[in-house]
């Protein structure tokens, strides 16, 4: 009754196990038998001292007994009685819609063996087992789909698309089930034969319409719009692109699937779900046809959602944004070109971007933040050129100010750009502009963080170099070289590297490309690896501010001590850029708002933190007449 069977537990088989057995092991197994009308099993796993369900495979049909009347045209003979549908002998030839001669149309639209199906419950098992006779039907009697067949394999799909029993998919035993069942039903309705060139069946919970099209065709379009639950509908649109026809050799006939449920119901089978925010809408092209236009309709649609243009993969069984660009998103509705395989991208929609959480405070942050910031780093350049003979008299004072200016100048480049690139992306220009606009902003944005770094090796020059002299025309070479040569070699052949294969841009945004090409780690990497410096730099700075009054023991001493550190500890840290590692937080718990916000006000106000502590705090710029 009892024996190993997971890394931590006992697998229990009993009839009333979860009654018997107490939960104590977590991931415990307890497998139950079915109730006596029922076949199957359920399993229980032990988690937090609780007996949770983990599979339900309890069914009331017979997957098999179903396909062989199909099969054999609805006659059951020994066939329905030796495998009953629900369980009991005899009387099989009523369930599936024979007539009193026994004789039934079920090898021509399957309509014997709908009334069984839609008449038992959508609990698991059952759905395990319509899905397994929608791929036995679409495998093996898919032959002329007409509109007869097409209407009764729709009608079997929708008893397990029903948006009341979509929390039952959690229990199913095969997990890759709805894909199986997108991949069934994409197969057999790319068969359906068209009457006088164009076909529509319309269930609540999967539609289904096909044209033909040619060469001669002005552009073709599918338009969908479906119930998605008991008080909301959805639309979903598939369009056909004109310059896409040109390439058809003979007349061919085009078809699309909707299923305003699956994407929820895909969520419910997969480990690491992405957030369907539309239907699902697939296809059935020749193979000339590559590229189309879809428009999904967003169920959630909040401002700060934004959303990611995804093709199934069939093989893998996951959603891939590698077979979708995005090319408009709006708050209602999202337009998406994706590329069309037989064997693999047949069917698309959209998420809810799982890396990117837009909030409307982080929003009005960054507005206000950035505003702020490049009006400061206005003021701060006109005060240092007002000042500038008066506080670059030595030639510390003088490389100091000089970084701070290019520092200044980097980040008010980098804000303005930041800003135009938002009205490139917002107004949908041109794709070379949102190149062009990328480009610059990683260049200005590197260059931001090497001039800290520069600033970061000044201080380490004056502290620990004390007698080392250099020139000024040395430093001003070295430090440009550090400070813009740098960035531009990185800035050039990332563009290089990645545009050729159109891998240098993210989609839907002007910024560098993460998920195919990983372009964004010329970014991360080196901003990473400054701010790791000029960590070392503060710590340097610490220590010697401290050492500076070892063996003085008055308290008064100590205080001013700890005073004069943290104030040394305030000026470096937006000076040297430290900010940003917050953005490291980021990165580890990107759902936390916490660490968005911290890190939104930090960084969209640098530029204020540079006025106020590289510019208005020096002393000789407060004591320059």
């Amino acid at each position: 009754m009892c024996k190993p069977g997971t890394a931590e537990g006992l697998i229990e088989t009993n009839d009333g196990c979860i009654n018997l057995f107490p939960c104590k092991v977590s991931g415990a197994i307890c497998i139950q038998p079915c109730s006596p009308s029922f076949h199957g099993e359920t399993s229980f796993v032990c988690e937090d001292r609780k007996w949770q369900m983990l599979t339900d495979d309890c069914a009331s049909l017979d997957v098999q007994s179903l396909f062989q009347v199909s099969v054999a045209g609805g006659h059951l003979s020994s066939v329905g009685e030796r495998n009953p549908v629900h369980g009991k002998p005899g009387g099989g030839a009523k369930y599936f819609g024979a007539d009193e001669h026994g004789n039934s149309n079920c090898q021509a639209d399957f309509s014997c063996i709908i009334p069984d199906i839609l008449s038992s419950p959508a609990i698991p098992g059952n759905i395990a087992d319509i899905v397994e006779l929608l791929k036995k039907i679409s495998l093996l009697l898919s032959e002329n789909v007409n509109r007869g067949k097409m209407q009764s394999y729709s009608r079997i799909a929708n008893h397990i698309l029903n948006s009341s029993i979509i929390s039952n998919w959690a229990f199913v035993k095969d997990r890759n089930a709805s894909s199986v069942l997108l991949d069934s039903v994409n197969l057999f309705a790319g068969k359906l034969l068209l009457r006088n060139g164009s076909e529509s069946i319309q269930e609540h919970f999967i539609s289904t319409k096909g044209y033909s099209i040619h060469k001669n065709t002005s552009g073709k379009s599918f338009d969908f719009s479906m119930g998605f639950n008991n008080t909301g509908s959805i639309t979903g649109r598939v369009v056909i692109p004109e310059e896409e026809l040109l390439k058809l050799p003979k007349t061919s006939k085009a078809i699309s699937i909707a299923f305003p449920t699956l994407g929820a119901i895909i969520e419910t089978n997969q480990l690491d779900p992405g957030l369907v925010n539309g239907m699902v809408l697939s296809v059935s092209l020749p193979e000339e046809l590559r590229h189309i236009l879809l428009t999904f309709e967003k169920m959630n649609k909040l401002e700060n959602i934004k959303a990611q243009c995804v093709g199934w993969h069939s093989t893998e069984r996951r959603w891939d944004n590698r077979a979708c660009k995005m090319k408009s998103d709006n708050i209602n509705s999202v337009v998406c070109v994706c590329k069309h395989h037989r064997r693999t991208f047949k069917s698309f929609s959209i998420l809810m971007s799982p890396t990117m959480l837009r909030n409307a405070v982080l929003d009005y942050i960054t507005r206000v933040g950035l505003g702020l910031s490049i009006f400061s780093l206005v003021l701060c350049l006109i005060i240092e050129t007002v000042v500038w003979h008066h506080v670059t008299k030595t030639e510390i004072t003088y490389m100091r100010h000089f970084c701070l200016v290019n520092i200044a100048t980097s980040l008010l480049v980098a804000d303005v750009l930041f800003i135009l690139a938002a009205i490139v992306h917002n107004t949908a220009l041109n794709y070379q502009l949102c190149v062009a606009a990328t480009f610059f902003l990683h260049f200005f944005y590197l260059a931001l963080f090497f001039w800290m770094f520069t600033l970061g090796l000044l201080i380490l020059y004056g502290l620990l170099l004390i007698f080392f002299k250099i020139a000024r025309s040395v430093f001003i070479a070295t430090a440009f070289s550090i400070g813009y040569g740098c960035p531009l070699v990185i800035s050039i052949l990332t563009v290089a590297i990645t545009e050729p294969k159109k891998g240098y841009l993210r989609s839907g945004v002007c910024w560098l490309n993460w998920y195919e090409t990983k372009a964004l780690l010329a970014f991360v990497v080196p901003a990473l690896s400054i701010i790791v410096v000029n960590v070392v730099v503060v710590v340097v700075v610490v220590v010697k501010t401290g050492r500076s009054s070892v063996g003085e023991g008055c308290k008064s001493q100590d205080l001013s001590n700890m005073i004069r550190i943290s104030k040394n500890v305030a000026l470096l840290t937006p000076l040297l850029g430290l900010t940003w590692g917050f953005g490291l937080a980021t990165i580890v718990d990107s759902h936390s708002l916490a660490f968005h916000v911290t890190f939104a006000l930090l960084n969209a106000f640098q530029g204020f933190f540079i006025l106020l502590f590289g510019t208005l705090l020096d002393r000789k710029v407060l004591g320059s007449p």
